[in-house]
């Protein structure tokens, strides 16, 4: 039979409560050491974060942008009479001289006007001549009246002198003699009208061809005019570089003011870089620059900046001091950094791809 053992269940309970004592105890010994540790620090993969140094000395704060070179001299050649584009010389990328033709255009209806104008010219020249003939008959004509006047008044007057003579012997009346001295001074009035008439005609031939002498000039004009034109259909560079661009096809139709063609120097280049708009208010005229032609580096400083914003970026020009490196040519694409200013012992590190002026960002220092 089974027999109840009382102290054997006491020591059970015993032991479960010091187990359970015990249990607790650790626990508590565990979070009140867990408690005190320090937080790991985080560990992440090197090749998503940009590490860098901070740094103390001299720091340069600085903007860049992209661009292409461009020719600072630059000329459009406009066209100044309509017409239709007959023949393309010659096509961009050639070396052109001032008189090089770059293409021709015709004019049917100006090359008409051009020929009406020479016949009028031819014309209007006939008549002018005629008109001077006329008039140079008109001098000579009066110059011959007043020798003849000049004759008749020698005459008037010896036979004056003679009738005096001849009269105070007796020998001729006091009429005959009156009538000679009225002839010599008639003769002498005449005289004189008539040297003031060629001293006139003399005076004012040129306002006698003047109607003439003008209409001559008008249509000389015109004609220079319609010739200049014509000879405009044969389109010229005008300056010497390479031509950049021809944005025509043969056949096609233009007017007057219609842009045939761009001519650039080489030789002398600029670089035109897009700023950012919120980069750009610290960019000011005659800052240094350099720029990068993936083919070597050039210093420059600024010289102009757009008022204007475009696609979210201002354009600002850069003036190149140094020389060309091979293959620099015109709508090059460039990369271009502005030096803003230059900071003296001051502590930096670089900036963040994500991190903008005046903004703040967390950083990290690696152990």
């Amino acid at each position: 039979m089974d027999v109840a053992r009382p102290d054997l269940a006491r020591k059970k309970k015993l032991r479960q409560g010091l187990y359970a004592g015990a249990a607790a105890v650790v626990v508590i010994l565990i979070t009140a050491g867990v408690s005190q540790l320090q937080p790991a620090a985080p560990r992440v993969d090197a090749d998503t974060v940009f590490i860098d140094t901070v740094q103390r000395g001299p720091m340069v704060r600085e903007v860049r942008g992209t661009g292409t070179l461009v020719p600072e001299t630059i000329r459009w050649i406009p066209a100044v009479t309509d017409g239709t584009v007959e023949q393309i010389v010659i096509r961009p990328g050639a070396t052109i001289e001032p008189g090089t033709v770059i293409l021709e255009l015709s004019n049917p209806v100006l090359e008409q006007e051009a020929l009406e104008a020479q016949l009028n010219l031819d014309a209007a020249e006939a008549r002018f001549t005629t008109r001077r003939v006329e008039v140079e008959r008109a001098l000579l004509e009066q110059r011959s009246t007043l020798a003849s006047t000049e004759a008749q008044l020698l005459s008037a007057r010896l036979q004056a002198e003679a009738d005096r003579e001849l009269a105070s012997q007796g020998l001729v009346s006091t009429i005959q003699l009156r009538q000679s001295e009225a002839r010599e001074q008639e003769y002498g009035t005449r005289l004189e009208l008539e040297r003031e008439r060629l001293q006139m005609a003399t005076e004012t031939v040129d306002e006698q061809l003047a109607v003439e002498q003008a209409e001559v000039d008008r249509l000389r004009t015109l004609h220079e005019l319609r010739l200049q034109q014509v000879d405009a259909l044969r389109v010229r560079a005008g300056m010497h570089g390479v031509l950049q661009q021809v944005p025509l096809d043969e056949g096609q139709r233009v007017t007057t003011g219609t842009n045939l063609a761009r001519v650039g120097d080489p030789t002398l280049l600029k670089a035109e870089l897009r700023i950012a708009e919120t980069q750009a208010r610290d960019v000011q005229i005659g800052q240094r620059a350099l720029v990068d032609t993936r083919n070597g580096v050039i210093p420059g400083h600024v010289t102009r900046i757009d008022p204007a914003v475009e696609n979210g970026t201002v354009t600002v020009d850069v003036a190149l001091d140094g020389e060309l490196p091979r293959g620099a040519r015109p709508d090059l694409t460039v990369d271009g950094t502005i030096e803003l200013e230059r900071l003296e012992d001051v502590v930096f590190v670089g900036r963040p791809v994500f991190g903008q002026e005046d903004s703040v960002v967390s950083l990290f220092r690696l152990q």
